[in-house]
């Protein structure tokens, strides 16, 4: 899969496009196969960040606690990642802000192992199991943890173990590795084909299932980053923004088969599956890349129910994003 794009100034027809600087902007994607970063990848497919001036290098992790990691330690400068992380960081006086929003809705599913379709009827009946989450201390591991402990279970009664995402949360599944496991599109319309007796115990790809949960829209994958990166880089970040909204247009205007057609075959598998997928999860994906304030309070009112360090800390959930970019892209 191509991952790396690479903009030569020379060749962009305006030059007044181009930011100050011209340096490559690293973006950590926390699996890159995801339909939740899927606007991440198509921006690149769609030439929407050459078309706003940037030069870009997508690097592919295993999750999203990983891909902030690398935002975290240095190595990358913005992750493509579930926006409740900045919320973590921010209980640790860390200042993390994201500034688009490319989910509305979480889109994640709690998928029984056919095996143990028997014996797992609930949340509760995964006490004592293994279960499968993108990475530990992602945003999987958050929901499982949520959902036990909203069921009066200690957070850490079922064990975790990382599976990925896309093939490797499919075939962890289908081995007998785990008994249960937190993931998202593609993976979740490639089990449910193969298994027609698969059982969903929870599953947040539509508003009502998701507003039922959380009370509200919650926010899912977003490109955020560390303030002071935002704070000395107002262009890039604005045209990282601006590849994003033209990407979420794009795909709230063509079929899931064309979308498909624009991805790397590599990273899809089966484009057929695929476009079922995002017909099945595009009800996730935002229209127009702002935060919803609600959205935001609904994350942080699980971000304090799964933590009592976040509860204590008293977050201010208003910077940890800013929809000024967004909107300016808007009026552009």
């Amino acid at each position: 899969m191509k991952l790396r794009t690479t903009i030569i100034a020379g060749l962009i027809a305006s030059a007044s496009v181009l930011p100050a600087a011209a340096e490559t902007i690293k973006i950590a994607i926390g699996g890159s196969s995801c339909i939740c970063y899927l606007p991440t990848v198509l921006a690149e497919q769609l030439g929407n960040y050459e078309k706003h001036g940037v030069d870009v290098e997508l690097i592919d992790f295993k999750g999203g606690s990983a891909a902030l990691k690398a935002v975290v330690g240095g190595s990358a400068d913005v992750v493509s990642g579930y926006y409740e992380h900045t919320i973590s960081l921010a209980a640790k006086k860390q200042q993390l802000a994201s500034f688009v929003v490319m989910d509305r809705l979480p889109g994640i599913a709690l998928v029984v192992a056919p095996d143990e379709n028997d014996k797992i009827n609930t949340i509760a009946d995964l006490a004592g199991k293994t279960v499968g989450v993108t990475a530990p201390g992602s945003s999987t591991d958050f929901f499982l943890k949520y959902m036990l402990s909203r069921e009066g279970l200690d957070p850490n009664a079922a064990s975790v173990v990382g599976v990925g995402v896309g093939a490797t949360a499919v075939a962890a599944l289908e081995q007998g590795q785990i008994d249960a496991v937190v993931t998202l599109d593609p993976a979740i319309s490639q089990l449910k084909q193969r298994h027609d007796d698969l059982k969903l115990l929870v599953d947040t790809r539509k508003e009502a299932d998701a507003v039922k949960l959380f009370g509200a829209d919650y926010s899912g994958g977003a490109l955020y980053t560390r303030q002071e990166w935002i704070d000395s880089h107002p262009e890039q970040t604005q045209a990282l923004a601006a590849a994003i909204v033209d990407t979420l247009h794009y795909i709230h205007e063509s079929s899931p088969e064309e979308i498909a057609a624009k991805m790397p075959q590599d990273l899809i598998g089966d484009p057929v599956i695929y476009a079922e997928s995002l017909k099945n999860s595009l009800e996730m994906i935002s229209e127009d890349g702002k935060m919803d304030p609600a959205a935001a309070e609904a994350v942080l009112k699980v971000m304090n129910f799964n933590s009592p360090e976040i509860a204590a800390a008293n977050v201010d959930v208003t910077k940890t994003y800013t929809n000024a970019f967004v909107e300016k892209a808007a009026q552009k």
